[in-house]
């Protein structure tokens, strides 16, 4: 299927009803001019009578096309294939059409039917450039990337000049990371046509990742001033700025992105994170939010989210879109993390462990994650009943490690006065304070309050704010009242 901005620039040429509302205006003002002085005539004469004007009716597929473009710029992919129906009969079986219905089930991810409608237009013609391109764009969704792009060189090596073939062959080394090799064919098709909107990004893009920043931004200047109603150029320059941190530029141009396409998730996405970086938490969430309403079936939105309402002490707001994160990604870890820790918050001690167990389960190199375990089953239960659990998890870990005797101490529940001493001697900041935490909750778990007290404020005070035991040491802290002496 070709471009958005293609199709745009198609739909809106040699419109039937146009064309005719310019030469009527012609023609009117033809009739205001003020003709020569002429002698009068000798007896008046009755004005001819006036045939009305007939307008005629707009092109019914036309219509549809153009409405189908608009839709499928919205991202409405079911839309878009209901006015296909609107199209007569006499045209809907050609096998353009044929071919943009089949283009639009792609993009819908009605594969299958794509597939099959694909097949049978490629029985009377099977080297057909753009049905074969269909079919790679099929291959491409299912994932079969082989087979994508034997069908991609087989187009290029026929037709040299298809543009579509090009770009994507194009695309593919961009997400290969072959800058050089991506730059070839990009440089193909602008010799071709150096108008070519998605060749320019693609040029860019491979400027971009080549460490070519100012020629990258010339591209995307270029490719704004050919075509100041597109989105993609201002997002991708957006990437650039904030490449090399140049915050304020990208936002400007996230903004301008966000009034063109104002249903495109990523760019939510892209506003949001250049927003955070400029600590404007508020507008950040609010473009998350954005995001998650525009594809609530995306995971990425709920994890800035999470963080974010976290960071704005919204908790119950946070716990539940951890929730959903964990529902829409089950193998993200991080989701049953947040889950936990805010479970523990709540002193819902099963279902931490529940949540715990499940990061556990997904990340068995994370110790941390089988002592949350362990210490919120000790307090649900009974001190030994995670004993079984743990004696696996010691199996995972350098026997005389720090993370070892910490989980032996939980398995023993005998040896923190080693423990500790091992603790103190720690000269890693982040491996310290991350074992203080733990050894303030086994002596929490087994009563010595003054000690746990003592290694919670000690947790605190190293200030290590990117370890995970940091959230939940803080809500302790101040639940508790606890203050450095």
């Amino acid at each position: 299927m070709e471009p958005m901005y293609r199709l745009r620039r198609k739909a809106g040429t040699s419109l039937p009803v146009f064309s005719f509302a310019c030469s009527l205006l012609l023609a009117l003002a033809a009739g205001c001019v003020t003709p020569p002085e002429a002698p009068p005539a000798p007896a008046p004469v009755p004005p001819p009578i006036e045939e009305p004007v007939v307008i005629p009716e707009p092109d019914p597929t036309r219509l549809a096309l153009t409405r189908i473009v608009g839709l499928l710029e919205q991202g409405d992919y079911a839309g878009a294939l209901a006015e296909f129906d609107g199209i007569p009969e006499e045209d809907a079986g050609s096998p353009e059409i044929r071919l943009l219905r089949a283009s639009v089930l792609i993009s819908a991810g009605r594969v299958r039917e794509a597939r099959a409608l694909v097949q049978e237009l490629l029985v009377p013609e099977p080297d057909n450039p753009e049905l074969l391109f269909a079919l790679a764009s099929i291959e491409s969704a299912e994932g079969r990337n082989r087979e994508y792009r034997a069908l991609l060189d087989r187009i290029v090596r026929a037709h040299p000049d298809h543009a579509d073939a090009l770009l994507a062959l194009g695309n593919l080394q961009l997400a290969n990371r072959s800058w050089r090799n991506a730059a070839a064919w990009f440089d193909r098709v602008l010799t071709l046509d150096a108008a070519n909107g998605e060749a320019l990004l693609g040029r860019a893009k491979a400027y971009r990742g080549a460490r070519a920043p100012e020629q990258a931004e010339e591209l995307l200047g270029r490719a704004i001033e050919l075509y100041p109603g597109w989105a993609a150029p201002y997002s991708e320059r957006a990437q650039l700025y904030r490449y090399y941190g140049d915050y304020p530029a990208a936002l400007a141009d996230l903004s301008r992105a966000r009034e063109l396409a104002p249903g495109d998730y990523w760019i939510a996405c892209d506003l949001g994170s250049v927003l955070l970086s400029l600590n404007r938490k508020d507008e950040a969430l609010a473009e998350y939010s954005r995001a998650a309403q525009i594809a609530p079936g995306n995971f990425l939105a709920y994890v800035y989210l999470a963080g974010l309402k976290d960071d704005l002490g919204d908790y119950s707001g946070a716990e539940q879109d951890y929730i959903t994160l964990a529902r829409l990604n089950p193998d993200y870890y991080f989701a049953f993390e947040g889950i936990g820790l805010h479970k523990m918050k709540n002193q819902q001690w099963a279902e931490a462990r529940d949540a715990f167990r499940e990061a556990w389960n997904r990340a068995q190199d994370q110790w941390a994650y089988a002592l949350l375990t362990a210490a919120c089953w000790m307090r649900a239960e009974r001190l030994q009943a995670p004993r079984q659990f743990l004696e696996g998890a010691l199996r995972r870990f350098t026997r005389e490690s720090l993370e070892w005797y910490m989980l032996r101490l939980y398995y023993d529940l005998s040896g923190d006065t080693d423990v500790a001493s091992r603790v103190d001697r720690e000269r890693n900041p982040v491996t310290k304070a991350r074992m203080a935490f733990y050894l303030a909750q086994y002596y929490d778990i087994r009563g010595s309050r003054t000690l746990a007290d003592r290694y919670f404020l000690l947790v605190k005070q190293l200030d290590q704010k990117a370890i995970p035991e940091w959230r939940i040491n803080e809500w302790i802290v101040a639940e508790r009242g606890l203050t450095p002496e």
